[in-house]
């Protein structure tokens, strides 16, 4: 008894050393300085931080636990970045442990025709560790971790581990679920829709679950497995009501019409063949895989990734028989992933690790029947000692390599111009690299000393992609920097016609013209930005200013009137932040 409760023990343990290395990074300009160095929405556990957490749909997330565990970090230890990532690895390694109650579960059941009674069997128990500390330990687990921002991930998944669990505990017995233990379950799915909304398509995963390894659709049939999840269904459906809200009102989306629907079509083809494969071959990892300006479904990598995600399906549906495990496995990957490959893609990433995180659960329930089925020869003397010695050092090998790859590459996210450098030397074509490299030249130590350095990451970006708007506000902002303001308006004004959503082209346009004493056309700018964040304090400044300006050059060719009217909206803008009139050259910020 003592032996097998040190085995999650053991688990936690073992994956936390893996991400021991991320306690030091810090904040990344991938996200985290929205989230957190620029959000001060989130600072504290009051009413108007508990109101923001549930309100707000920023990047199209409707995420109100994540962000109320972003408040408790705050409240605990303030802006140090230290406490965030202790956080995460902890939620992680709690992960890793419930992985292990889980796969004891499935292994049980996949031995003994759906029953789950031999759990605790010392086999079982091992190959669930097993099962665990690759889920745990490996390399795709990096990002999730390492990155403050993708807590989101860690806490769905949290959740949806509870929820399986529920679940698992609902069905051990013969016959119908327990509907106590069902609504366990349905209360912990609405906490991990709460977390992130990647756990929309789990009642599906419950479903095949039911096929395989419970098995318990083939004895209960169809519509009573399906009517004991109305509460889970119910829950699903109203997650998914906040998902599309949050992504009407929030999200920067690329739409089936961009790229066509066979096009895209190719690309989830990629997402679902490209996740086994890292599981597999964790090399080359990258924070970002940069979705192409066109997707051609004739592209070598597209046009395989279709044939393959049909090849692979046929000879796992052609070996369900034998190997149901395989089948169950892949079918969990796809449903888990497709509601971000298939119905809606956000931002620039073609396929990213954080995705994996949830899809690659029932890869490492695969490990883990290998594992158990090693062992279960060894236990006959099907194979010899030397040959089992020899398979267990091969085994711990593996798993030490994947935890030591973790090791280093989570030293690679510790600081931004480290992460971005990897990035840009894995794919020199990658634009948004370039230019999230260039953000990090500006804002590191000695920034504005490196500004020449950054406008020509940024210029390298623009010419890479044309189309994506960021990297010409941040060639603006350096020319700025540089005291160029007559070339800055042009790259700005590009990034105004390719975010016209954003407050921050006209605020820092506004800016350059304020720089150049030019106030009349400073305040219309000023003004659209403004109304869009009222908030900030350095815009209100800039506001301001230009207002006190233009109302000193009216009052100069005696239009009093007009300089009168501008003066009354100065006390106007600045009733709700006195300090805002304070005097202070402006200047952009990176």
């Amino acid at each position: 008894m003592i032996r097998r409760g040190l085995v999650p023990l053991a688990v936690a343990l073992l994956t936390a050393a893996a991400f021991l290395p991320t306690l030091s990074g810090s904040f990344l300009n991938w996200d985290d300085n929205v989230n957190f160095l620029d959000n001060p929405a989130y600072r504290g556990l009051g009413r108007e931080q508990v109101r923001w957490a549930f309100t707000s749909v920023s990047f199209g997330h409707y995420i109100p636990l994540t962000r109320l565990s972003w408040s408790l970090n705050w409240v605990l230890g303030g802006m140090d970045p230290w406490g965030y990532h202790l956080v995460n690895v902890l939620v992680h390694a709690t992960n890793a442990v419930l992985v292990y109650f889980v796969a004891r579960r499935l292994l049980a059941s996949a031995s003994a025709d759906g029953a789950q009674a031999g759990q605790r069997q010392p086999d079982l128990c091992a190959a669930a560790a097993v099962a665990a500390l690759v889920f745990g330990v490996h390399p795709l687990r990096v990002e999730p971790v390492a990155w403050i921002t993708a807590r989101a991930d860690l806490l769905c998944a949290l959740f949806v581990l509870l929820t399986t669990l529920a679940y698992l505990r609902a069905v051990e017995a013969e016959g119908s679920a327990r509907r106590g233990l069902v609504l366990v379950a349905a209360v912990t799915l609405a906490a991990a829709l709460l977390s992130k909304g990647a756990a929309v398509p789990f009642v599906g995963a419950l479903l095949l679950l039911d096929v395989y390894p419970l098995r318990r659709l083939r004895r209960l049939g169809g519509w009573p497995v399906v009517r004991e999840k109305v509460p889970l269904l119910l829950v699903t459906l109203a997650g998914t009501g906040g998902i599309i809200y949050a992504v009407r009102h929030g999200a920067v989306i690329t739409q089936i019409s961009e790229h066509g629907s066979l096009a895209r079509l190719s690309a989830a083809a990629y997402s679902f063949l490209i996740a086994p494969f890292r599981v597999i071959w964790p090399a080359s990892l990258s924070p970002l895989y940069e979705m192409p300006a066109r997707i051609s479904p004739l592209e070598p990598r597209f046009a395989l990734a279709l044939a393959g995600v049909v090849l692979v399906t046929a000879v796992l549906v052609g070996l369900r028989g034998r190997w149901p495990g395989g089948l169950a496995a892949w079918t969990f990957s796809v449903l888990m992933l497709a509601p971000t490959s298939v119905v809606v893609r956000q931002g620039a990433d073609l396929a990213p690790d954080r995705y994996s995180y949830l899809s690659g659960m029932g890869f490492a329930m695969l490990v883990g029947g290998g594992a158990l089925g090693m062992i279960r020869l060894l236990r006959r003397e099907a194979l010899t000692r030397s040959m089992g010695w020899s398979v267990t050092l091969a085994g711990l090998i593996a798993l030490g390599g994947l935890g030591i790859t973790s090791w280093s590459y989570g030293q690679v996210w510790r600081e931004s111009e480290t992460l971005w450098r990897w990035a840009v030397e894995l794919d020199p074509d990658c634009s948004v690299c370039h230019g999230k490299l260039g953000e990090s030249a500006l804002s590191g130590p000695g920034g504005k000393t490196r500004v020449g350095e950054a406008e020509g990451l940024f210029r390298r970006s623009i010419a890479l992609r044309p189309d994506l708007p960021d990297a010409y506000f941040n060639l603006g902002t350096a020319l700025v920097l540089q005291g160029r303001y007559a070339e800055a308006e042009s790259p700005l004004r590009s990034y105004m016609e390719r975010a016209p959503w954003s407050a921050s082209g006209p605020e820092r346009l506004g800016l350059v013209y304020l720089l150049e004493r030019r106030y009349e056309p400073a305040l219309p700018l000023l003004r659209i930005a403004f109304v869009q964040k009222p908030d900030a304090p350095d815009l209100r400044r800039y506001l301001i200013q230009a207002l006190e300006g233009q109302a000193h050059a009216l009052r100069a060719q005696g239009r009093d009137g007009e300089a009168d009217m501008l003066l009354a909206e100065v006390r106007t803008v600045s009733a709700a932040s006195p300090e805002a009139t304070r005097e202070s050259r402006p200047s952009p910020r990176p």
